[in-house]
């Protein structure tokens, strides 16, 4: 298979045997082995699998430990969806998949929920081994001066007029190396303590670093070779010294939070974060690489009460 489109794909499997065939092979290379005790003796029956191992005994499909797990919907949906949500540079909306493959918007909503499971980075990633890593951070939320006067941050920092809690713009932390990966964290502040923490565990001591000139990243000097852009002075580029690689970045972040989803919460914020940055760094692969890349990472179960307890 080869496909450069959703149509070929859909051409593709065309039925469910097809896709469960070809979802076997890429996850147990033809030979399964079961999930629950990883006995590599099972034998076949009319709904799947059945574990061979006395002490195990246990039936199963190659649906079972992976984001595909209890799910009604079939293999054919599932990879148009995985196409579509991975392909589109932007993201999609959950009403406009649902739309485009004739589900209803709470289902579509879980299976973007399980695909951003997948696409989560399963180990820290390290950065700037042999390239030049840029660090910086993004605010996510409504410009202060566009909101309601009832809904602006009052006086003490903390309430509205009317007394509610006051909601902060969410702070995301990137590094990103030029022309290679981007990593994203969702941090409760600015501060030292959580940015340079950040950094250290992706980025090889004595990397080359560059920042802008924010007093939270001065202390990165101890550790790396650093050097910051003079924005307050309205210098963008010196030399080699820039940040215009992440600020790209987070100009497509925002456009996609802002334009797709409109609004994320504090609580998934973070998986929204691992689709962007999965899409980003897969970027220069094909759409069947891509494809194929992203279900080999598909062993992992989320469950509608997990998501939303």
């Amino acid at each position: 298979m080869n496909f450069k489109s959703l149509p070929q794909l859909l051409d593709y499997f065309k039925d469910e045997a097809t896709c469960i065939e070809y979802y076997e092979n890429i996850r147990w290379n033809g030979n399964a082995v079961c999930p629950h005790c990883e006995s590599e003796n099972p034998y076949k029956t009319n709904r799947g699998y059945k574990c061979s191992n006395s002490d195990c005994h246990k039936k199963f499909t190659v649906k079972v430990g992976t984001i595909f797990e209890n799910s009604k919907i079939s293999f054919r949906i599932w990879f148009a969806a995985i196409y579509l949500a991975t392909s589109h540079k932007k993201g999609i909306s959950s009403v406009q998949l649902a739309l485009d493959l004739g589900i209803t918007q709470k289902t579509a909503w879980f299976v973007l929920h399980r695909i951003r499971e997948m696409l989560r980075a399963k180990a820290p990633q390290m950065l700037g081994e042999k390239k030049m890593v840029e660090v910086d951070e993004a605010y996510i939320g409504g410009v202060e001066s566009n909101k309601h006067i009832n809904k602006r941050r009052s006086e003490n920092g903390f309430t509205t007029n009317e007394g509610k809690p006051y909601k902060a713009k969410k702070i995301v932390v990137g590094l990103i190396e030029r022309d290679g990966q981007v990593v994203l964290k969702y941090v409760p502040r600015a501060d030292t303590k959580n940015m340079v923490s950040f950094i250290k565990n992706h980025v090889p001591a004595n990397a080359t670093i560059y920042s802008d000139e924010a007093p939270v990243y001065r202390q990165l000097k101890k550790v790396y070779t650093h050097d910051s852009v003079k924005h307050a002075l309205n210098i963008y580029v010196e030399g080699a010294v820039h940040t215009n690689t992440i600020e790209n970045f987070w100009s497509v972040l925002k456009r996609g939070l802002y334009g797709i989803y409109h609004q994320v919460s504090d609580k998934h914020l973070e998986r929204y974060l691992d689709e962007y940055s999965a899409r980003f760094n897969t970027r220069k692969l094909s759409s069947n690489a891509r494809f194929v890349s992203f279900l080999e990472q598909s062993e992992s179960v989320l469950n509608y009460k997990k998501l939303i307890n």
